[in-house]
C-alpha cells in the first residue's frame, strides 16, 4: 500500500490552496470552484498529495490552538533559513527553530490560517 493523500477539513479551501501553489511550490491535481472546494494538490514529487476541502457534515479543528506536535505537514528543505525567512514574508509565524543532535534542522512554522508546517533538513534523508 502506498499513501495517495492525506485531506483537511478547513475555513476556506481554496485561499489555503492559492497560498500552498505561491509559496509552497504545490501544484492543483483537481480543484472544485464550488462547495465542498475539494481542492487535491501535489508536492513537487508528484506522488504526494494533501486534499483541502470545506464540508460541514464534519468539524474544522481549530489548527492555530492545536499544539504543532499534533498535527503538522513536514517538506523538505535545502535551506532552513531561507524558508523561514521567505515564509514569514508571506504571512507564516515562526513557533520554532531546532538543530538536532544529529545536525538535523527542523523550522515549525503555522502558515496564516493556523495550521503547522514544518520545514525539515534532515541530516540523513529518510526518504529517497
Amino acid at each position: 500500500m502506498k499513501i495517495e493523500h492525506i485531506a483537511l477539513n478547513v475555513k476556506h479551501p481554496l485561499a489555503v490552496s492559492d497560498w500552498y501553489e505561491a509559496h509552497l511550490g504545490m501544484t492543483v491535481v483537481k480543484k472544485m470552484t464550488s462547495s465542498p472546494y475539494m481542492t487535491f494538490l501535489a508536492d513537487e514529487s508528484g506522488k504526494v498529495m494533501i486534499e483541502l476541502y470545506n464540508n460541514p457534515d464534519a468539524e474544522i479543528l481549530d489548527f492555530a490552538n492545536l499544539h504543532p506536535l499534533m498535527v503538522h505537514l513536514a517538506f523538505v528543505s535545502e535551506n532552513p533559513e531561507e524558508e523561514k525567512e521567505r515564509m514569514q514574508k508571506a504571512g507564516a509565524v515562526l513557533i520554532s527553530d531546532d538543530t538536532l543532535e544529529d545536525g538535523t534542522r527542523l523550522l515549525m512554522m503555522r502558515d496564516p490560517w493556523g495550521l503547522a508546517i514544518q520545514f525539515c533538513k534532515r541530516a540523513h534523508p529518510m526518504l529517497k
